[in-house]
């Protein structure tokens, strides 16, 4: 079943589609550091994140100093949700360098 998934790379790539499996959205010879799912939150311009990939983990963001992400989400905040506490949300636009990519 198609589902709305992210993943990151150790080069620092953000990459997100709707796949099966999250290593779909892998290219060869990409090293996967995590991934999850993803929402577009429009009203707010965000992409929400969330959850994990059963079988890469849990983003590991402390690894990265920059996100390399595709340019047509130029000017969406990304956010990521560790639990449902708002409380607990991980600012990656405030927390990493933003590089886009086409």
């Amino acid at each position: 079943m198609l589902l709305p998934k992210f993943v990151i790379t150790m080069d620092g790539y953000f990459r997100l589609g709707m796949v099966n499996q999250h290593k779909d959205l892998l290219k060869p010879g990409d090293q996967c550091i995590g991934g999850g799912y993803y929402r577009f939150d429009y009203t707010a311009n965000r992409i929400m994140l969330d959850r994990f990939s059963y079988d890469f983990g849990k983003p590991k963001w402390h690894l990265l100093d920059t996100l390399k992400v595709p340019s047509v989400y130029r000017g969406l905040r990304l956010i990521y949700q560790y639990d449902d506490n708002f409380h607990d949300d991980y600012d990656i636009s405030d927390e990493l360098q933003i590089e886009y990519y086409d």
